[in-house]
């Protein structure tokens, strides 16, 4: 069995492999990285344009970021940290592109307004106090609101066409919110890396198994799916950033820190449209309300799309319950999670989600006729011969114990790391992606915290302005990295 020896290993071909290896390349080109896929190419399961929103989650039309009190009131803490960390991500795309370590921004990301949008008096309440203390923010400052169906007919026309004229409505809308093409995206950040001699990609490539070393590196077999023979590689760094596929890597690394976390996977599924006339007249990402017991990612939208080029209408996601934890995975990954230290925290949370367990059942057998009854509160004069059923991504939810040492469910990202730096993870979904920067900048702090000090840091604030300050706070530097990355990549022209 031959061996290779490198300073950083990625295992998983997705935006959060590609994103933290573009940044290591940059903050120190010398370093020997090899990335790991398993798959033929890279950026095809959760990462593929048709696997995701899209949104570049920004916090600005996603309902679910900013809930309600049970006063009444709007939370709206996380959407501004979810903004302000989508707006480090745009940062460093906008730096890619004037470096030319990523194409023309058309390749990758187009201006698609976010809007949110509601129906009935409980919801315009909603939304109207939640337009109020978003606005506030400078974060949102650009944020607009109208209860007019003149000017909603402006925004979104499809949405508009056929309502009930005494039906109560609101939306909100932010003008230059993206669509953002993550597949391409990461694919792009992998071909320039790719340019490096201290880079090599190998494809049709799977982990299966994990050795720690007494002097903290990393002895990782790696299998070719092609050829059946395998090879070892020995890394001083390793990151899991293999979406659904992290947490099974974790446990086989052994670390006392994957104690304890198990998966819920989540399956989803879109109507499309493609006929040119139908997606000419809709450019936007028009979110509503979540159904009550709906996780996250069932957030309905009615989805502008520019995946390889190609533009389309997206509607869903309807989610649905799965065994798997990859689109390509086996449905024997959930039972093969399953160990010792995480059984109970998986039994609690099956047994007290199962109201959750049931609506993802009933939304793999809903009908073509039931799913495009859904779509027509978003698109009343619809035709269900225009829209046809595509699978989407798979996300695996993270399972954890609470302070009492129960299971939870938890709905966002979290980064598990070795104590000695030396293997790091990423696990959960939504906001994904769209804050792939933010969280690997956290790997780099947490697992490289010498380097960091030594020059990396400085290096790091070339590539994102504000890091190291406050977007939150600093109204000012906002403005100032706002208008730059907007120019940059051409957003709201």
């Amino acid at each position: 069995m031959t061996t290779e020896k490198v300073d950083v290993l990625l295992v998983g071909g997705g935006a959060m492999s590609a994103t933290l290896g573009t940044l290591l390349n940059r903050l120190d080109p010398s370093l020997k990285i090899t990335l790991v896929e398993r798959l033929d190419h890279v950026a095809h399961e959760s990462t593929d344009g048709w696997n995701n929103a899209g949104t570049g989650h920004a916090g600005y039309c996603e309902l679910n970021y900013t809930p309600q009190t049970a006063d009444g009131d709007v939370e709206i803490d996380r959407a501004l940290s979810i903004n302000a960390n989508f707006e480090i991500s745009l940062q460093l795309w906008s730096y890619l592109v004037r470096q030319g370590g990523l194409p023309e921004p058309e390749n990758f990301i187009n201006t698609t307004p976010h809007m949110s949008f509601v129906w009935g008096e409980d919801n315009v309440a909603f939304l109207r106090r939640r337009h109020e203390k978003l606005s506030a923010h400078h974060l949102f400052k650009e944020m607009e609101y109208s209860e007019d169906p003149a000017v909603l007919n402006e925004w979104m026309p499809l949405v508009m066409e056929g309502r009930d004229p005494d039906e109560k409505v609101a939306a909100t809308r932010i003008s230059h919110g993206p669509d953002v093409d993550f597949g391409s995206l990461a694919r792009n950040m992998v071909k320039s890396l790719q340019e490096s001699d201290n880079f090599n990609l190998l494809l049709s490539h799977e982990v299966n198994d994990f050795d720690h070393a007494k002097d903290g590196s990393w002895h990782v077999r790696v299998k070719d799916r092609t050829s059946g023979k395998s090879k070892t590689i020995h890394a001083d760094f390793v990151f899991l950033g293999a979406g659904g596929g992290a947490l099974p890597l974790l446990q086989e690394s052994g670390i006392d820190e994957a104690d304890g976390y198990g998966g819920f996977p989540v399956s989803g599924m879109w109507l499309v449209c493609k006929d040119p006339a139908i997606v000419a007249r809709h450019s936007a990402k028009v979110y509503g309300k979540a159904a009550i017991g709906a996780p996250p990612m069932s957030v309905p939208h009615l989805d502008t799309r520019i995946i390889n080029g190609e533009p389309a209408l997206l509607f869903g996601p309807f989610a649905g319950f799965t065994m798997k934890f990859l689109k390509s995975g086996s449905k024997l990954d959930l039972l093969k999670s399953v160990s010792v230290s995480n059984l109970m925290p998986m039994v609690d949370v099956g047994f007290n989600n199962m109201d959750l367990t049931k609506y993802l059942i009933s939304e793999v057998r809903q009908s073509h006729k039931e799913r495009v009854s859904t779509l027509r509160d978003y698109f009343p004069d619809c035709k269900a011969d225009d829209w046809t059923l595509a699978r989407a991504g798979q996300r695996v939810q993270i399972i954890k114990k609470d302070g009492s040492g129960r299971g939870k469910l938890e709905f966002g990202t979290e980064l598990v790391a070795a104590k000695d730096g030396s293997l790091a993870a990423l696990l959960g979904a939504s906001p994904g992606a769209s804050v792939a920067v933010q969280a690997m900048i956290e790997v780099l702090e947490r697992c490289f915290p010498e380097k960091m000090a030594a020059g990396w840091d400085k290096r790091l604030k070339e590539m994102i302005p504000s890091y190291g300050e406050s977007l939150k706070t600093d109204a000012a530097l906002l403005e100032r990295v706002r208008s730059d990355v907007l120019d940059t990549l051409k957003i709201g022209e």
